[in-house]
């Protein structure tokens, strides 16, 4: 899917002049009828607008288009203070707000990002690369503009979406509204900066893509030129691009346990019939995820939405038959009126379908949603239509049904139109952010403050708003394994804080599923933000032998003993934007070499594990310089800037805690209904002396120093294990660590 941008015709943007200036808005005159804007959105963050005057007047804005910007960016007004001042020679201007500062150049006009004193990010200027350019710009409808940032020889480029592969983006070519490219707007690099484009329209990333190998050459198809220059480690670049666009709200305990995906063709019944026996095996379980296709559809003839009756019979009784063994239950459902049917010509007369240009209700081929059947799709961007479609599945909640899920992100044409008018790549990216936002006010949107989750694939802007993205569907082998992990590190490194992964496929070839990939992929996915086992013999434990099946239990217990401290992190995901896995470029950014390994991750902020993605049971791990690590299944210290090999047997994995850390544990369980919560943590693991607050669910635990020494309060009745050379004192509420004399 090419860029139709050419670089032959480009008008380039020579000189800017100011206009007026304010402590948050500087405006600058372009010329030919243009205005760049800018604005200090935030510490650190700059907001670069180009298009014309009256584009930027908020007072204008149309209902739709203030939607559509709401969509997008979760604080609209900036919150900045910046100080302008004139560069030398009339060169330009330096808007400085904070440590950080924004030089306009003119002749041409390009930009340099300051961060301190160091320039961590600038406009390129070469034949591939106008600066900033614009392309058969029609006041109206049409423009492309283009945006180069230079790249030096190791900069890194990170985010931008979901990948299998490399999780530096650096060469390869990045579209937003193909599926196939599954991308998100956000890039970044550990050299200071990141880069945020703000529009649903098509962008074409190319960060380090020939002929422009030294540069980040962005290419919007747009009237305007929206962009959000952030300066800053990528923790800071996280934190302030999800304050701005969104974060995840609070998913509810039950989703922290193991979840089960039924098998393609199975009735309840059989399903239940399963999970007994997992109970029985004292394989804890908390959730199952029904197959396709679609659990509900639209009453052929009334928009009201009911159960699949032949799978679901009875929907209350089969929801019971589920939650009397302390399951919860997800369901999908798809936005989609089946063809040949008396609702289907109702609401197609109403305007609630897309519609094509030349005039009737776009017709889809079936999908395993719709069991195969054509269908046409409601137009969510009619606020009837959604509401229709969030008031229905509110009630389908209330009957039961603990969590909707759903995928809608169909290859739409660009002949198709919604009611709010975006057709085309526009279309393409709207419309899955609004089907899943959808199922998320219904499950969530009455609880203040919001909890729930709406699983989901698709990928929009604006998706790290909604907690419990699932992962893809992998091969049956050691591939498939790395492959989940890369995919959860990349949505991770574009602002996503939860990905599910699947332990195996039920659809792909088995064979290559040994005892020894069974446990270390579902040990990986214990220490990752969750994961779901498929419902079929053949990928359970029982099928891999006992040894297996023990080993098993061991793994799911530490799972739930985990969940205190995942669900920390993913709390911290709410505060500062940061996804429970981070990648090591995201989180040592410092270290060059750690960027190198970049299978190996941090969960949360405690604990560093390195994945095992290949047979053997000795393992290289590079512990990252500065500081120092402990190893979990041994106890033992190691000092970090060195390559370390390690022994794991089936029943260890390569994790490590972060000195300085704790790690708070609760208590083994078959499921979250026997968590106490007035007691959700048994014991504390610490790593050398306490300096950090711990990361845990409903945090209550804060750490002082003193002397020397640590001084915590909130481990009343709790377990506590130092690390060797400390002892532990506890005098009433308070307990001090200390060295050991």
């Amino acid at each position: 899917m090419p860029s139709k941008y050419d670089f032959a015709h480009t008008n380039q943007l020579e000189t800017v002049e100011l206009l007026t200036a304010r402590p948050s808005r500087i405006d600058f005159d372009a010329g030919d009828g243009l205005r760049l804007v800018v604005e200090a959105h935030a510490p650190g963050v700059f907001r670069l607008r180009f298009g014309y005057a009256h584009q930027f007047a908020d007072d204008k804005l149309t209902p739709r288009a203030r939607a559509v910007a709401e969509m997008l960016l979760a604080r609209q007004e900036a919150v900045g203070e910046a100080t302008v001042a004139p560069l030398g020679d009339a060169a330009g201007w330096r808007i400085a707000q904070g440590d950080t500062a924004l030089e306009v150049h003119n002749d041409p006009v390009r930009v340099t990002l300051f961060k301190g004193e160091q320039r961590v990010l600038e406009s390129a200027l070469n034949e591939h690369t106008p600066g900033f350019g614009y392309n058969a710009l029609d006041e109206a409808n049409e423009a492309v503009w283009t945006a180069g940032f230079a790249l030096g020889a190791q900069d890194r480029v990170y985010g931008l979406g979901e990948t299998p592969g490399d999780l530096d983006r650096r060469g390869e070519d990045v579209v937003s509204d193909d599926p196939e490219h599954r991308a998100l707007p956000l890039a970044w690099s550990p050299a200071g900066w990141g880069v945020y484009v703000n529009t649903i329209r098509r962008v074409q990333h190319a960060p380090g893509v020939a002929p422009a190998d030294d540069a980040y050459i962005v290419t919007v198809d747009d009237t305007v030129l929206d962009l959000f220059l952030f300066a800053g480690e990528p923790g800071e670049v996280l934190n302030q691009y999800t304050a701005l666009t969104g974060r995840a709200g609070q998913p509810v305990l039950w989703a922290m346990g193991v979840w089960l995906r039924q098998a393609d063709g199975e009735m309840p019944t059989q399903t239940a019939a399963l999970i007994e026996r997992l109970r029985e095996q004292q394989l804890p379980l908390d959730a199952v995820a029904l197959a396709q296709p679609a659990a509900w559809s639209f009453q052929a003839d009334k928009p009201l939405l009911e159960w699949d009756a032949t799978r679901f019979p009875d929907a209350k009784q089969m929801l019971a038959l589920f939650h009397k063994h302390n399951v919860h239950v997800c369901a999908s459902g798809f936005p989609g009126v089946l063809l040949h049917t008396p609702l289907f010509e109702e609401l197609e007369d109403r305007g609630w379908l897309l519609l094509k240009d030349e005039g009737g209700a776009q017709v889809f081929d079936g999908t395993p949603a719709s069991g195969g059947k054509p269908f046409g799709l409601l137009d969510l961007t009619h606020r009837d239509a959604y509401s229709l479609w969030v008031e229905r599945h509110r009630q389908l909640i209330e009957d039961g049904l603990d969590a909707p899920a759903g995928d809608a992100q169909p290859d739409i044409p660009d002949n198709v139109t919604a009611r709010g008018g975006e057709s085309g790549p526009a279309l393409r990216t709207i419309y899955p952010l609004l089907a899943r936002r959808a199922l998320y006010d219904a499950v969530a949107g009455l609880k203040v403050p919001p909890e729930g989750v709406a699983p989901g694939a698709d990928l929009f802007p604006g998706a790290q708003r909604l907690p419990w993205q699932t992962g893809p569907a992998v091969s049956n082998d050691w591939d498939g394994l790395q492959h989940s992990l890369r995919t959860a590190l990349s949505i991770g490194a574009s602002g996503i804080p939860v990905q599910m992964h699947n332990v195996g496929s039920a659809t792909a070839p088995h064979e290559a599923m040994t005892p020894e990939l069974y446990l270390r992929w579902l040990t990986f996915g214990v220490f990752s933000a969750n994961f779901c086992l498929e419902g079929v013999d053949r990928l359970l434990p029982w099928a891999f032998g006992e040894e297996t099946l023990a080993h098993a239990r061991t793994w799911l217990q530490w799972r739930y003993r985990l969940v205190p401290y995942v669900l920390g992190a993913i709390e911290d995901a709410a505060r500062t934007g940061l996804p429970v896995q981070r990648s090591m470029a995201m989180s040592f950014p410092n270290d060059p070499q750690a960027h190198d390994w970049d299978l190996q991750y941090l969960l949360g902020p405690a604990l560093l594990v390195a994945p095992i993605v290949r047979p053997g049971q000795q393992v290289q791990v590079y512990l990252p310089k500065g500081e120092a690590w402990w190893d979990l299944n041994t106890g033992h210290r190691y000092e970090g800037g060195s390559v370390w090999t390690v022994e794991c047997g089936l029943g260890q994995y390569p994790v490590f805690g972060r000195e300085g850390h704790m790690l708070c544990l609760g208590p083994a369980a078959q499921h979250t209904g026997e968590f106490n919560s007035a007691r959700i943590l048994d014991e504390v693991w610490m790593f050398g002396m306490p300096v950090h607050n711990p990361v845990v669910m409903r945090n209550k635990i804060r750490v002082m120093q003193m002397q020397g020494s640590s001084y915590i309060k909130g481990l009343e009745g709790l377990r506590i294990l130092p690390s060797e050379g400390l002892e532990v004192k506890r005098r009433g509420a308070e307990v001090r660590i200390s060295r050991a004399r």
